[in-house]
C-alpha cells in the first residue's frame, strides 16, 4: 500500500496514478461502500473501461462517476488536477492565485479561477451552531471604495465609514484542548441592529463577549458577559482584548492584497470562507487539510452561470 503524501510534490506524484486518485475519491466519498447518488442503492456495478458505476435499479441516469453530485461535476479535468488544486489552496497560507494555479497544473486562467471558487464552496463551514465560551467580535473594512466601483459591482457592498465592503467576525478563543476558531460574514452596515443581530445569531446567551468600544455593541451586556477595550487608550486589559480576531483580519487582508489583489465584492464571502478554513484547521497537517476539503465536496454544486451571475433574460435581444 502506498504511503499517503505529506508534501505537494509527493501529492502530485501520488495522484498522477488514475487508480490511486479514484480510490482516494471513493474512500472519502463512500467510506461505507459505493452507492447510487440518485436512488441510494448499493446494488451497483463498476464499468472498468469507463471508470464509472451503473446502478442495477431501474431509473434514469443509472450510470454515474465519482464526480456526480460534487463540486467536480461536469468538469472534464481529471481528479489529479483537482486534487493538486485542493492541496495548494488548502495549504498555502496566503492563498493561491488563479494565474499561479493555471501555470502549475496546465489549464487556462479562467478554468483555474472557476476551480478555485468551486473548492472554496467545499471549504465553506457546514455548521452554524451558536458558539459559547469566551468570544471576540469585531468588524473590518475590505476592498476598494464603493463610489469608485462600476454600478453593477456596487450591489451588496456595505456603506460604512470607509465606503468599503464590511466583514464581521466572531472568534471563539481556544483552550488547552482546542485551538481558536473563527466565523466571518459580510454585513451591510455597522449599525446597532446589525451588530446586535450578528452576535445573537452566532453566540449563545450568557457567553463572555469581548469587543472594542464600537457603539453597535453597547447593549450586549443585556444578554452576555460583555467587556470591551477602548482602542484610543488601550488594546489589552487582562483577558479583555480583540487580538485574536484582529490577527485573523491581518491574515485575510494579506491574502486579499498580496495574492488576490483585486476581489469582486460579489465573491468576497468566498475568500473569507477560504481564509477561515485555513485558520480553523491550522493545527492539521497538509494531508489532513486536503482530506478535510476533499471529504466536503459532496452535495455542493456551483455552475459557471451561477458564479458570474449570468442571466440570459438580462441580455439585449
Amino acid at each position: 500500500m502506498k504511503r499517503e503524501p505529506a508534501t505537494l510534490s509527493e501529492a502530485i506524484r501520488y495522484f498522477s496514478d488514475p487508480d490511486t486518485a479514484l480510490n482516494t475519491m471513493v474512500e472519502l466519498r463512500w467510506p461505507n461502500g459505493v452507492h447510487c447518488p440518485r436512488c441510494g442503492s448499493v446494488n451497483v456495478g463498476f464499468i472498468k473501461t469507463r471508470r464509472m458505476w451503473e446502478c442495477k435499479e431501474k431509473h434514469e441516469k443509472r450510470q454515474f462517476s465519482a464526480k456526480v453530485g460534487t463540486v467536480f461535476e461536469d468538469s472534464a479535468l481529471g481528479l489529479d488536477k483537482w486534487f493538486t488544486a485542493i492541496w495548494m489552496i488548502a495549504n498555502c497560507k496566503n492563498g493561491v492565485s488563479s494565474y499561479e494555479l493555471a501555470r502549475a497544473i496546465g489549464v487556462t486562467q479562467k478554468s483555474a479561477w472557476f476551480m478555485l471558487h468551486r473548492i472554496r464552496l467545499a471549504m465553506k463551514a457546514g455548521s452554524f451552531d451558536r458558539m459559547d465560551g469566551t468570544l471576540e467580535v469585531d468588524e473590518t473594512y475590505v476592498g476598494g471604495v464603493k463610489k469608485n466601483m462600476h454600478k453593477h459591482k456596487q450591489k451588496g457592498v456595505g456603506v460604512g465609514g470607509a465606503g468599503k465592503a464590511i466583514v464581521a467576525g466572531v472568534l471563539k478563543r481556544g483552550d488547552a484542548k482546542s485551538a481558536s476558531r473563527v466565523r466571518a460574514m459580510l454585513i451591510p452596515d455597522t449599525t446597532l441592529r446589525t451588530m446586535d443581530n450578528i452576535v445573537r445569531e452566532n453566540v449563545k446567551a450568557g457567553s463572555a463577549v469581548m469587543t472594542d468600544a464600537h457603539g453597535g455593541y453597547r447593549y450586549l451586556s443585556l444578554h452576555y458577559q460583555h467587556e470591551f477595550v477602548n482602542h484610543t487608550t488601550e488594546y489589552v486589559r487582562g483577558h479583555v482584548h480583540t487580538n485574536g480576531i484582529e490577527n485573523f483580519w491581518s491574515l485575510l487582508k494579506r491574502a486579499l492584497k498580496g495574492t488576490y489583489v483585486s476581489v469582486d465584492p460579489a465573491h468576497l464571502l468566498a475568500y473569507c470562507d477560504e481564509q477561515a478554513f485555513r485558520f480553523n484547521e491550522r493545527k492539521l497537517t497538509d494531508g489532513e487539510r486536503f482530506r478535510s476539503v476533499t471529504g466536503s465536496v459532496v452535495g455542493k454544486r456551483l455552475t459557471y452561470k451561477d458564479l458570474v451571475g449570468y442571466d440570459e433574460k438580462a441580455l439585449p435581444a
